[in-house]
């Protein structure tokens, strides 16, 4: 009985060891799986999307981190999926346009810094000066508020319109230097109703959808130098999920630094770090 009870006993020590070792490679692959965090982040497709699709290709994995991208068409859904709780984080505006848009829909959101720029520009399919614009003509302009008043500002730049000293900036409140027709367009419109209109105010990434580049397309150019018109990452206030600080970090890496300044390279976008 004790040889058999001794046998038993080394069985049974061999089986918990081996049933124990079992248990340490199950929760060390779930401690590996639990280093990856997925975050789900809304982007307009060009820029954002891409510059997301090269961090998550490239850089996501080894640093523990996961993207589900969802892409938008319009600037008012990203938004208000991220404070319905559908998305973790968008990418796609600029903290004007945040500031703006937040008080009036009670979102309580935080930007991140500034990734880059997307420089508006002034674009034609008629005309090769902003000075040849005739008596009565059509200016496209987005029909959005904040990037409204950069648009007019650009026109002022060129020399077209004058912009109040203080208020808002607005179709309704700048002096036109010259008789035309303002045309408002949603933002996503604008470079396809290039045709209908003499000179259109386009935002960048508009404007790398329909295939227009600043440097190579655009009749006056935005400004990089003091521009509070940088996009950045934001999520719902006080959200501490740390891939977002991961997304944060990247986005600001000198990896997608480089991306940016080689695949727009006729100056569409412009890293802002």
């Amino acid at each position: 009985m004790r040889n058999l009870t001794a046998k038993a006993a080394i069985v049974l020590a061999t089986g918990a060891l081996a049933l124990s070792g079992c248990g340490s490679d199950s929760q060390e692959a779930n401690t590996g799986n639990d280093k990856v965090t997925e975050i789900t982040v809304g982007a307009s497709p060009v820029p954002h999307a891409k510059i997301l699709e090269y961090i998550n290709e490239n850089l996501a994995e080894k640093n523990g981190i996961k993207l589900n991208i969802k892409q938008f068409d319009d600037y008012v859904q990203p938004n208000e999926a991220l404070n319905s709780k559908d998305l973790d984080a968008n990418f796609f505006q600029t903290k004007p346009y945040l500031d703006d848009q937040a008080p009036k829909h009670g979102w309580k959101f935080t930007p991140g810094k500034g990734v880059h720029l997307e420089p508006l520009a002034i674009y034609s399919s008629k005309l090769k000066d902003v000075n040849e614009l005739p008596e009565g003509g059509k200016v496209g302009i987005i029909n959005d508020p904040t990037n409204q008043a950069r648009a007019l500002n650009l026109l002022a730049q060129a020399g077209l319109v004058e912009v109040p000293a203080s208020g808002d900036v607005t179709i309704h409140t700048v002096k036109p230097l010259k008789k035309f027709e303002f045309v408002e367009v949603a933002g996503p419109q604008l470079a396809r109703s290039l045709q209908d209109v003499d000179l259109a105010v386009i935002n960048g990434n508009f404007a790398q959808s329909a295939g227009l580049a600043p440097k190579k397309d655009g009749l006056v150019v935005e400004s990089a130098e003091n521009n509070p018109s940088v996009n950045l990452l934001v999520w719902r206030e006080g959200d501490a999920n740390p891939g977002i600080a991961k997304l944060e970090e990247l986005l600001h890496s000198p990896e997608v630094k480089q991306y940016i300044e080689q695949t727009w390279g006729n100056g569409e976008v412009i890293p802002a770090f």
